[in-house]
């Protein structure tokens, strides 16, 4: 029986398609076994058919702002991905740092360009109380409505790894986390969403996000 779903809903996880994208990430292979156990049709891959042909999108990622957009660049056909996302209104989501690399710009060893779909930066967490490295469980402090967060009033803890942070315009900004100071936890702009913390590592909270996601 797969979690949160409802036996009406064959039918939408028949017609769901999913993409992820793989520029030499981490945890695309934790995201796969997640989808594929959810019961959606998913797999990996750069090519352009499967990206035009997928329903939905999603960009894993973990490393350095840097040398993930270095890597996108290579291994990623951005001028259709763009068309995909940005003009057929695909929808998009961002982990970890595949949400951060969304903004025009990275600050991390550098100085660096992102896809530039969100304004804003990325920059190291302020924090005096804590360890600048930002790993486990945390909860997130949802600030406006989003199809992401529905269904999960009781459930709010997710696991994060991550020592930078987004800055963006708070008009995108759909939840943020306390660590030692707030900061920008998940993001969304039309059909664009992005979660700094690791669904794919949150057990049920995750589950029922990407679910979430999913259902768009």
């Amino acid at each position: 029986m797969m979690p949160f779903l409802l036996g009406n809903e064959n039918k939408v996880l028949n017609q769901t398609n999913v993409c992820i994208l793989d520029y030499g990430s981490g945890n695309v292979k934790s995201v796969y076994n997640l989808i594929s156990f959810l019961g959606y049709n998913v797999k990996v891959s750069n090519e352009i058919d499967d990206i035009k042909t997928a329903t939905h999108i999603i960009l894993p990622g973990v490393g350095a702002f840097g040398s993930a957009m270095k890597k996108i660049n290579l291994k990623i056909p951005l001028v259709d991905l763009a068309n995909e996302v940005i003009q057929n209104k695909k929808p998009f989501l961002g982990i970890c740092v595949g949400m951060q690399v969304l903004v025009e710009k990275g600050y991390e060893y550098g100085e660096h360009d992102g896809l530039g779909w969100l304004p804003g930066f990325v920059n190291k967490i302020e924090t005096n109380t804590y360890p600048s490295l930002h790993i486990g469980w945390n909860n997130i402090n949802v600030k406006t409505d989003s199809i992401l967060f529905q269904g999960l009033d009781d459930i709010n803890d997710f696991y994060f790894v991550h020592s930078y942070a987004v800055n963006t315009d708070e008009t995108f900004e759909i939840s943020d986390t306390e660590y030692g100071n707030k900061f920008c936890s998940s993001v969304q702009k039309d059909n664009i969403y992005g979660v700094q913390f690791h669904p794919e590592k949150s057990q049920k909270a995750g589950q029922k996000l990407i679910h979430n996601f999913l259902s768009i």
